[in-house]
């Protein structure tokens, strides 16, 4: 197992927030703002060797573009920080990828522009492929959970359901699309109150079967958790821990917390 880093950017701050607040019709709820930049990030888990992690514009360039700028800006320099080492997503669309990589992104993420009207769009998904490459894409899959105890991919800012349901089949029909799947657990996200261990089984049965590679986010809260996580997917699972680290205003350290992940 692996510890994936990351770098969420809300209002051209680095942030980490409640993940089901932002877009909801209330005020985004802040664990955590910091008033180091970006980069600042970035170099801190280049001086790690923690590649792979994942960076988030969390204003929408549709509703606030001046924020959406000022998230950009901070992507921008983080990516210039560690070039090739991070992910990109948020608002990111076959017109724009390209700008991202060549700014150093590893790979770009999308989820509300493949995942339209509730249904996966093909046409936009093959448009992606056309425009950066399988092997430069990720798919990030996050999800709530359903009535019946199922999860579904939430898309504009985990606000709204779609009818694409987290089932080993559907996993497998997309793998071969991208080159990663990245999967936020959106009501558990931020909270710090432990993973949501039946999505985590079945991501984990996946990632055992098939080898395919997978980041789980939410709800992390200590080891126990992560080796719960390990424990379901035979360590083949890489995880993200956001809030519960002492850099964003937990108590977890990050390098015993990345020692550990790597013990698993």
């Amino acid at each position: 197992m692996k510890l994936r880093p990351c770098i969420d950017i809300h209002d051209g701050r680095v942030k980490q927030i409640v993940g089901g607040s932002i877009g909801a019709d209330r005020p985004v709820e802040e664990n955590y703002v910091s008033d180091r930049d970006a980069a600042f990030y970035a170099a801190l888990y280049r001086d790690r060797g923690l590649s792979g992690g994942h960076i988030i514009l969390l204003n929408s360039a549709a509703s606030d573009p001046d924020a959406y700028a000022a998230d950009r800006a901070q992507a921008f320099g983080a990516l210039a920080a560690w070039p090739g080492a991070m992910q990109v997503g948020g608002g990111i669309n076959a017109q724009n990828a390209g700008e991202f990589l060549d700014a150093g992104a590893s790979h770009v993420i999308v989820t509300s522009y493949v995942f339209r009207e509730g249904m996966l769009d093909e046409g936009r998904l093959r448009e992606m492929e056309q425009a950066v490459g399988r092997k430069r894409l990720v798919l990030d899959l996050s999800c709530r959970r359903l009535p019946d105890g199922g999860y579904a991919v939430v898309t504009d800012r985990w606000q709204k359901y779609t009818r694409w349901e987290i089932t080993p089949e559907n996993l497998q029909s997309l793998s071969s699309r991208c080159d990663e799947f990245l999967i936020h657990a959106a009501d558990v996200e931020g909270k710090r109150g432990g993973i949501q261990e039946d999505l985590v089984a079945v991501l984990g049965r996946f990632c055992a079967q098939t080898g395919f590679p997978v980041t789980y986010a939410g709800g992390v809260r200590d080891r126990e958790d992560l080796a719960r996580i390990a424990a379901l997917s035979g360590g083949r699972m890489d995880v993200t821990v956001g809030s519960a680290l002492r850099i964003f205003g937990g108590s977890l350290e990050l390098d015993d917390l990345a020692r550990a992940a790597a013990a698993l």
